[in-house]
């Protein structure tokens, strides 16, 4: 995977697209099939949610700092299973007040924003027990453990080392 490549796609393309990238870089490497059938789903529920918001120009850190497009390094932050868990949580309110919560962009940025499909992303925390009632309840240790292995390889094959 050529990085200019990959990052072309993340700033402007679809899903479909970005995971095929991805898929054909794991097809590439020498990884179990395990991974793929791991990633692959990761990665889906992450772009679930980061390229509506990359339309909308609503991107944003974990921090809730305004980010301007949708890169490499931001698509690597929310692939931390915490954060993204995090990332659930804060649409699903904004979704509900109409407008985009606990970030630090303006007001009027904020209220711009339109409600996001949460299927995809609700339906894949949901397979690792994530509590998607209670913010503050925590999910399993084996299964943080088991996504900062998905991510150490999407950060290999994005560092173009698949």
């Amino acid at each position: 995977m050529k990085l200019h490549s990959m990052s072309t796609l993340l700033q402007s393309g679809e899903a479909p697209a970005i995971l095929g990238a991805i898929k054909s870089a794991i097809d590439r490497s020498d990884e179990a099939p395990f991974w793929q059938q791991k990633t692959l789903p990761y990665c889906e529920a992450i772009l679930s949610v980061l390229i509506p918001l990359r339309e909308q120009k609503l991107l944003f850190d974990p921090e809730g700092n305004p980010v301007p497009a949708l890169t490499m390094e931001l698509f690597l932050r929310w692939c931390d299973l915490m954060s993204l868990k995090t990332l659930a949580f804060t649409l699903a309110k904004s979704n509900t007040a109409e407008k985009l919560m606990r970030t630090k962009y303006d007001a009027q940025s904020c209220a711009a924003y339109t409600p996001i499909d949460l299927e995809v992303l609700g339906t894949y925390l949901s397979v690792y027990t994530v509590n998607l009632s209670d913010e503050s309840i925590d999910f399993p240790i084996s299964n943080y453990n088991l996504h900062i292995g998905m991510t150490t390889l999407i950060t290999n094959i994005f560092n173009g080392n698949q």
